[in-house]
Formats: C-alpha cells, sequence, structure tokens
C-alpha cells in the first residue's frame, strides 16, 4: 500500500507545528503516523451489520455502571500565601512566571 503521509507532505506538516526535529526522529514520526492511518483505514474497512448502531461508549452510562456526578462548586484554597511562599517569584497574589520564547510563524 502506498504511504498516504508522503516526505514532502509530512515535511510541511513539521513546517506549520513548527517542530524541530532530528532527520531519524522525522522518518519514526512519518512511518508511525502512516501505521495509524493503515490501522483507522482497516477498522472503517470492517463490516457492519445493518442492526448496528453507531456508539460512542460499551455500555450505557447509568448511575449502576458509573459514578455519580458531583457538583460543581467553588473550593477555594484555605492559605494560599503558604503556597505563594513556595514560589520563586510572586506577585500581587499571582506566581511570576518567565516569558516563553517564541518567534512571528508567518
Amino acid at each position: 500500500m502506498a504511504e498516504k503521509i508522503t516526505r514532502q507532505v509530512f515535511d510541511k506538516m513539521v513546517e506549520l507545528a513548527a517542530l524541530e526535529l532530528s532527520e531519524e526522529e522525522a522518518e519514526y514520526l512519518r512511518q508511525e503516523l502512516n501505521n495509524q492511518l493503515t490501522a483507522v483505514e482497516e477498522l472503517a474497512a470492517i463490516p457492519l451489520s445493518d442492526g448496528v448502531l453507531p456508539a460512542a461508549h460499551g455500555v450505557p452510562y447509568t448511575d449502576e455502571t458509573s459514578p455519580h456526578v458531583r457538583e460543581d462548586k467553588h473550593d477555594p484554597f484555605k492559605n494560599p500565601q503558604e503556597i505563594l511562599a513556595q514560589a520563586p517569584d510572586s506577585q500581587d497574589g499571582y506566581f511570576v512566571v518567565p516569558d516563553i520564547p517564541r518567534e512571528d510563524l508567518s
């Protein structure tokens, strides 16, 4: 079977994702992507009878098979200053982190 992701297509994907890969890493990832596409194609080729409905889960989500969903409520930490004191740098109750270097990708 011909590979769906050629080196040219893969190189464009790497460029768009702004990745830096060695030649070995690039070839390995390209092969893995092709392997995954092949596996998906094999699954898609499995014939299903007319009575089989699409499903997102193997079993239905019921109270008997799934834990009850907890209430979403705000529960603030009791002593935030304790955590902030452990940080290398904080300001006005927030962690201060270094800038992330980036470049314009346009």
